[in-house]
């Protein structure tokens, strides 16, 4: 049986985001503006330990490494440690959940 120790988790990303990459704005037409950028990801780490990693530049999109403020754990609520199929089902989900509530997203 696989191991249930992969997290999905959600980074608030400067607003300044919005103007720097015209792949996020194309990305995400339909933005409540008052609502923040986030990125949306999975890992096998503990989400503290991937934040960090991606503020250090490891293993980290340009987007997330320039722009990340802070972990947003408020936005994945609820969602436990699972398999690493789940965690990629769920990742998109959440990004799309996310999107279709207004928030700016992105993810690899």
């Amino acid at each position: 049986m696989p191991k249930k120790h992969h997290h999905v988790y959600v980074i608030e990303l400067d607003p300044a985001v919005w103007k720097a990459s015209p792949r996020f704005r194309l990305a995400n037409p339909d933005r409540d503006p008052r609502k923040p950028c986030v990125y949306v990801g999975m890992t096998g780490l503990k989400p503290e330990e991937r934040y960090a990693n991606h503020v250090a530049g490891i293993r980290s999109s340009r987007l997330v490494h320039r722009f990340a403020r802070r972990l947003r754990p408020d936005l994945s609520e609820g969602i436990e440690p699972m398999t690493f199929r789940e965690a990629v089902r769920m990742e998109r989900a959440l990004a799309k959940v996310l999107r279709g509530d207004g928030y700016g997203v992105w993810q690899n």
